[in-house]
């Protein structure tokens, strides 16, 4: 079985908490002023995973590099789901499912960042092409401070397949898109929804834009061209939260 290092705080003390990879063994670094540390040592213990303390310098030749705040860990590559798996969720929902469908997001900041929001809006799940698309790597885990390692992620042969599936399972499709037939805050985004995402370079493809039932427009005053697509996923996410928690 694939292995993968974890590494930083967060993803670390989230996989412990998750329990959805195999963590064989935690890396902390020896030193004084650890609180962090201790917790996720004490958590590794409640899980039976075994934890060596080593030199800092240790866990840097293994990440390959200073920025993995004291804390490794050797697990499991990380757990990808599918869209079968996914829509069981959103049927044992208790509310309105609601997904986020990413095209062609590349980078694994953005990538991180934008399920760290699905996450934390309560999105049951994410789906991304196979291609083109951010891998779910460690460095994926720390730009999501965690989140990943709770959010069940699905990568897809072909997003318009996928887009057509959800339509049949009764999910309105709205896409994120700079000249949107509506503005986001005049949009309804109650019900079962399909949320996409484009890309950072091209925004939504043609052949995905052709799936919405409608897309939505951010409101623009300054003159730079667009958000960056964290941000922007950020915006429209939440104005979707808004609206399911006000019942508007």
């Amino acid at each position: 079985m694939a292995t993968s290092l974890l590494y930083g705080y967060h993803p670390v003390r989230e996989a412990l908490r998750a329990q959805r990879r195999t963590i064989h063994t935690v890396y902390l670094a020896q030193g004084k002023g650890a609180p962090r540390r201790q917790e996720i040592a004490e958590l590794a213990k409640q899980t039976g995973v075994a934890v060596q303390w080593v030199a800092p310098q240790q866990i840097t030749n293994q990440v390959g590099h200073p920025r993995h705040q004291d804390v490794a860990a050797q697990c499991t590559d990380y757990p990808v789901s599918s869209l079968e798996e996914i829509l069981a969720v959103c049927a044992d929902a208790s509310e309105p499912p609601w997904v986020l469908l990413l095209d062609q997001v590349v980078d694994p900041q953005n990538f991180g960042a934008i399920v760290r929001t699905a996450h934390y809006a309560g999105m049951h799940g994410v789906l991304v092409p196979k291609d083109h698309s951010a891998p779910p790597t460690p460095a994926a885990s720390k730009a999501s401070a965690g989140a990943l390692e709770h959010m069940r992620v699905a990568y897809v042969t072909n997003l318009v397949s996928a887009a057509n599936v959800l339509k049949e399972h009764g999910f309105w499709i709205a896409g994120s898109h700079q000249h949107g037939q509506r503005c986001v805050f005049d949009a309804d985004l109650k019900g079962s929804l399909a949320l996409i995402i484009g890309g950072e370079e091209k925004g939504l493809r043609p052949l995905v834009q052709k799936q919405c039932d409608f897309t939505v427009a951010i409101p623009q005053m300054g003159q730079v061209g667009s958000l960056n697509a964290s941000a922007a996923a950020a915006i429209v996410i939440f104005e979707a939260f808004r609206q399911r928690r006000s019942g508007m």
